[in-house]
């Protein structure tokens, strides 16, 4: 499922949601491949907060 656009806190948190929900089910989060859960969370974040900038 794509990201959502928007700056909103809860565009951002789902998105976020979602990129877990994806690296839980295939190791993945775009083309990287974090070895732990904490790494895949920080990851996430700033894959989130970086599509909050675009416009």
């Amino acid at each position: 499922m794509p990201l959502k656009k928007g700056k909103s806190k809860k565009a951002i948190s789902a998105n976020i949601h979602e990129l877990l929900h994806e690296y839980k089910e295939t190791g993945t989060i775009g083309t990287s491949h974090p070895k732990s859960m904490k790494k895949a969370q920080k990851q996430a974040v700033a894959i989130a907060y970086d599509k909050a900038k675009e416009k």
